[in-house]
C-alpha cells in the first residue's frame, strides 16, 4: 500500500486519504483497526462528530472519502490524545490519521475555519501564531530586575537555551509567567539565555492540522537557528512544542536534548528546596496537560514541584494523569471553539474548571500557556470568580521564593 502511494505521487494524482496514512510513519498501523469503537468512546468530542475516529478509518479503508473530508468532523480534533492512548491496537490516530486527513482537505482547497486560517497566516508571516511584529519577542522582559541574555544580540555559551514560545512572549497574562521564570533560573544559579527577535513557533499545531509543508519549513528555520548557539539544553515553557521537538524534529535529523521547564526543574528539586521559604496556605488541584501528561506520561515531576512548596495542599480532580480532561486547547484547539460549539460541541475547559471547583480547590495549577487564558475565560463563564483562580506552576514557586510580581505604585 505504501508503494500505491508512492505510485499515485509519480501519476501526478491527490493521494487518496488511506494512502496518505499508510505513507506516513507507523501509518500501516491503521490496517489493523478491529473496529471496536474505543477511541470514538474515548474521544471528547466523538458523540457529536459525523464521523468519529472508528468511523474515519472505516471510511478511510472502504475508499469513501469525499463526504468524510468536507466533513465538520475535520475541524474537530483538538489533539488530546486519548483515542491514540487507549486504542488497545496501538494506532496513533492523533499523530497520523488526523492530520492526514486535514492535508486531505486542504489539497481538496476544504478551509479550516477562519480563525485557525488566520492563526496560520500569522506564522507563516510572523513566526507565530498572533501575528505580532518578532521585534517585540522580548517585550516581556521590559524594565526586568534580572538580566537577559539575548542570544540573537550578543551571542554566548549557555547552559540552558530556553524556548520562551508565542503567548508566554506576547499575551500579557502569559508575560507575568515568563519574568517569573526569569527569575526563578535566575535565583537559582542557572545561566539561561533566550533568542529574542529571532525565536519562532516550532510548529506543533499546523503540522496537526495537516500544515505540513509549513511545518517542514519551521523544522529547517530552527534547525539552522539552534546550530548557530552553544547550550546544554533546550527548556520549553510550551508542552506542544516540547513533544514537537521530541518527536517530530528528529524525523527530519534534528536531535536536540531538549525539555518542558516541569521536567527541568524537577531533576533541581536539592537547589529548589532551600529557596522556597514563603507557605503558601491554599489547596490547589493540578491540570495534566495532554502533551506532557497522556503523550509523555510526564504525570509526577508537576506534583513534586507543588508538594515542595510549605503550606500548599494538593488535591486531586476525579479525572487526573492519563484519564484528564483536555482543556480544549491543543491541536489548534484554541482557534476552534466557535467552530466546535457550533457543531454540537461544548467547551472542555468549561466542564474542567466546575471539575476543579467541585474538589474544594482555591487554585487551579497549570503548566501550559494555553490553559492560562482559556481557564481564566471560563472561570468567568461558569460563575466561579473570586471561587477559583488560575496559576501556573512558575509563578507558585516563584511567590514561595519571594520572586512574585510587584506591583507598580
Amino acid at each position: 500500500m505504501i508503494q500505491a502511494g508512492t505510485k499515485a505521487a509519480e501519476e501526478g494524482r491527490t493521494l487518496t486519504l488511506l494512502e496518505e496514512v499508510l505513507a506516513s510513519p507507523d501509518g500501516e498501523s491503521v490496517l489493523g483497526c478491529m473496529q471496536c469503537g474505543v477511541c470514538s468512546g474515548s474521544c471528547p468530542y466523538g458523540e457529536v462528530m459525523k464521523y468519529p475516529p472508528r468511523q474515519i478509518i472505516q471510511e478511510a479503508i472502504a475508499g469513501r472519502d469525499a463526504d468524510l473530508i468536507s466533513s465538520p468532523s475535520v475541524w474537530m480534533c483538538v489533539g488530546c490524545y486519548t483515542c491514540a492512548k487507549r486504542c488497545p491496537r496501538g494506532i496513533d490516530l492523533t499523530d497520523v490519521v488526523w492530520p492526514a486527513l486535514r492535508d486531505q482537505a486542504l489539497q481538496r482547497g476544504i478551509q479550516p475555519p477562519t480563525e485557525l486560517r488566520v492563526a496560520f497566516q500569522n506564522l507563516y508571516l510572523y513566526g507565530n501564531l498572533l501575528g505580532v511584529s518578532p521585534r517585540k519577542r522580548l517585550d516581556w522582559a521590559k524594565d526586568l530586575d534580572v538580566t537577559v541574555r539575548d542570544l540573537s544580540r550578543q551571542p554566548e555559551p549557555v547552559e540552558i537555551l530556553w524556548l520562551v514560545g508565542c503567548y508566554p512572549s506576547y499575551y500579557p497574562r502569559n508575560q507575568v509567567v515568563s519574568r517569573a521564570m526569569a527569575r526563578l533560573l535566575t535565583a537559582m544559579g542557572v545561566r539561561w539565555g533566550v533568542l529574542g527577535k529571532d525565536e519562532k513557533s516550532l510548529g506543533d499545531c499546523d503540522r496537526l492540522f495537516g500544515e505540513e509543508g509549513l511545518f517542514e519549513l519551521l523544522v529547517e528555520n530552527n534547525h539552522k537557528l539552534f546550530r548557530q548557539y552553544q547550550f546544554d539544553k533546550l527548556v520549553l515553557t510550551d508542552p506542544h512544542g516540547f513533544r514537537a521537538l521530541q518527536k517530530f524534529y528528529p524525523r527530519y535529523g534534528v536531535d536536540i536534548p531538549a525539555q518542558h521547564y516541569t521536567m527541568y526543574l524537577a531533576e533541581k528539586v536539592d537547589q529548589l528546596r532551600p529557596l522556597l521559604v514563603r507557605p503558601i496556605e491554599a489547596t490547589v488541584t493540578y491540570h495534566d496537560n495532554c502533551c506532557v501528561g497522556r503523550r509523555c506520561e510526564c504525570y509526577e515531576p508537576p506534583r513534586e514541584l507543588l508538594r515542595l512548596i510549605p503550606g500548599l495542599k494538593l488535591v486531586e480532580m476525579p479525572r487526573n494523569r492519563e484519564i484528564a480532561l483536555c482543556c480544549g486547547g491543543g491541536g489548534g484547539g484554541m482557534w476552534l471553539d466557535g467552530h466546535i460549539v457550533e457543531h454540537g460541541g461544548r467547551r472542555l475547559s468549561d466542564e474542567r474548571v466546575l471539575e476543579a471547583a467541585s474538589t474544594g480547590a482555591k487554585i487551579l495549577a497549570v503548566s501550559c500557556p494555553f490553559e492560562l487564558s482559556r481557564f481564566e475565560d471560563s472561570i468567568k463563564v461558569t460563575g466561579l470568580e473570586g471561587k477559583l483562580v488560575v496559576r501556573d506552576i512558575i509563578e507558585l514557586l516563584a511567590e514561595s521564593m519571594g520572586l512574585e510580581e510587584r506591583k507598580k505604585a
